[in-house]
């Protein structure tokens, strides 16, 4: 009998993980290279960021490289893949991670603030699918794992903006999996609940007692508690798996 867990193998396989600096990009990342994958970590370009980038790409090895773009220019995320693709001949496995959240009551909404997300969170990522996923239709091999985020079925209220563009990328997710499943290029949703980042450290130093109390887990996930999932999705032991949204929550959307 072969062996199972051969089938989570990438030797020879090039992933993308935008947004891969730290925390749950470069989580992934680093899952992907450990069962052979080469990745290229992307990262908005700035000296913070880029010196992130270049210690995730040391604990990656494997050829991993790191890649600036910062998705708030225009041009930016369609250069990116080109760039990608050059350097490593093709991208087989693209996980779209990168984007930004601006909290603002719905009275307080900013056309600048709404412009900055539009552009980095959804511009980006149609560009990034757009520019890769129909050559992997080509070749007969692909996977693409957008993640998404609770918010997108149970929205905060300052969170109009950017919980919206979550519920669209899992449109997109089901849209691209009815087209592209049978090229062999699988397409899903893999949605973090309440994960200990820099992001929503403020959240969790004012209110972590009563957002942990939602999640039957009985704690705030970590960055690496997503991996396993994403492995599963990226690989070809998740090739019967399409148009999925998975969510790694500690069970925090059963209590919605």
């Amino acid at each position: 009998m072969t062996n199972p867990l051969d089938k989570f193998r990438l030797d020879g396989r090039t992933a993308l993980v935008t947004g891969a600096r730290r925390e749950i990009g470069a989580a992934i990342a680093q899952g992907l290279a450990a069962v052979g994958a080469r990745v290229a970590i992307h990262h908005a370009g700035t000296e913070q960021e880029a010196n992130d980038a270049a210690a995730t790409v040391q604990r990656c090895g494997n050829g991993a490289q790191a890649f600036a773009a910062d998705f708030s220019q225009k041009g930016t995320a369609e250069q990116l893949a080109a760039d990608v693709t050059a350097a490593f001949g093709q991208v087989d496995i693209l996980v779209l991670n990168a984007s930004i959240e601006i909290l603002q009551p719905v009275g307080a909404i900013t056309r600048d603030a709404y412009d900055t997300q539009m552009e980095i969170n959804v511009w980006s990522t149609l560009a990034l699918l757009q520019a890769l996923v129909p050559p992997m239709g080509e070749r007969g091999w692909g996977r693409v794992v957008t993640i998404g985020s609770v918010q997108q079925i149970s929205p905060a209220a300052e969170m109009l903006v950017y919980a919206g563009y979550k519920a669209l990328q899992h449109n997109w997710a089901i849209n691209l999996a009815r087209q592209f499943t049978r090229h062999g290029v699988t397409i899903n949703n893999l949605a973090p609940g309440l994960i200990s980042t820099a992001r929503n450290a403020d959240q969790i130093a004012a209110r972590g007692a009563q957002m942990v109390a939602r999640v039957p887990a009985g704690r705030a996930g970590r960055p690496d508690d997503l991996v396993g999932a994403a492995l599963l999705l990226c690989s070809d032991a998740g090739e019967y798996i399409s148009g999925a949204n998975l969510y790694v929550d500690g069970g925090r959307s059963v209590n919605l």
